[in-house]
């Protein structure tokens, strides 16, 4: 099953109420099709190598510059329906690790990586700031996520296009480093990075 929406458009468990009319989750899908939950052993979670949002809600790591206009324009980061712009931000790991304890994410696949070349600062947002708190976890309340602020851990950029690259090994350092901290800090493997939209640009990573 493929599902579509991002899992913070959820409407129980996203931004309410800046969210969709559905659930795009892989437990949805299941009591949707009518296959037990028990039967699905694997999910997938489909995630880009920066954070994007269309229209309005809170946005922690969104910044307005000419780097995010450079993503938008080199990415198309465009609606697909409106073709309104989308919003640009840091990878947001606060939220994906929400997004990934709802989905029952076994392992991952990080896309648009080769958008990623020559971005700087290029960096990861590891938690919130919140009254004077660090905190790990996405604040129930709409209104209290606008007020978090994120912190974030810098990370070494590259300059090398990735988009001709067809094995992890032959990735860039730098990449791979970016790369590993998403797998450590989300404790799932990652199984493909893509680096262009055709299908010979899909890296399949080993973890044999």
């Amino acid at each position: 099953f493929e599902g579509a929406q991002g899992m913070m458009l959820d409407l129980d468990h996203g931004t309410y109420p800046f969210v969709t009319s559905s659930h795009p989750s892989p437990t949805s899908a299941a009591i949707d099709l009518g296959i037990p939950q028990g039967w699905i052993s694997r999910t997938l979670g489909v995630v880009k190598a920066y954070t994007t949002r269309v229209g309005e809600g809170p946005f922690p790591t969104e910044y307005d510059n000419e780097v995010s206009q450079s993503i938008r324009e080199r990415a198309h980061e465009y609606g697909a329906t409106t073709g309104r712009p989308r919003r640009i931000g840091h990878l947001d790991l606060v939220m994906l690790k929400q997004a990934l304890r709802v989905a029952g994410v076994t392992e991952l696949a990080v896309t648009l990586f080769d958008i990623l070349s020559g971005v700087e600062p290029l960096k990861i947002c590891t938690h919130y700031r919140f009254q004077e708190k660090e905190i790990m976890t996405v604040p129930a309340h709409a209104d209290d996520l606008k007020q978090v602020t994120p912190v974030y851990q810098t990370f070494s950029s590259w300059q090398e296009d990735l988009s001709t690259i067809r094995t992890y090994d032959a990735l860039p350092e730098a990449a791979k480093a970016y790369l590993r901290f998403i797998e450590t800090t989300l404790k799932r493997p990652i199984r493909f990075i893509s680096v262009g939209p055709q299908r010979e640009q899909l890296i399949e990573v080993s973890h044999d």
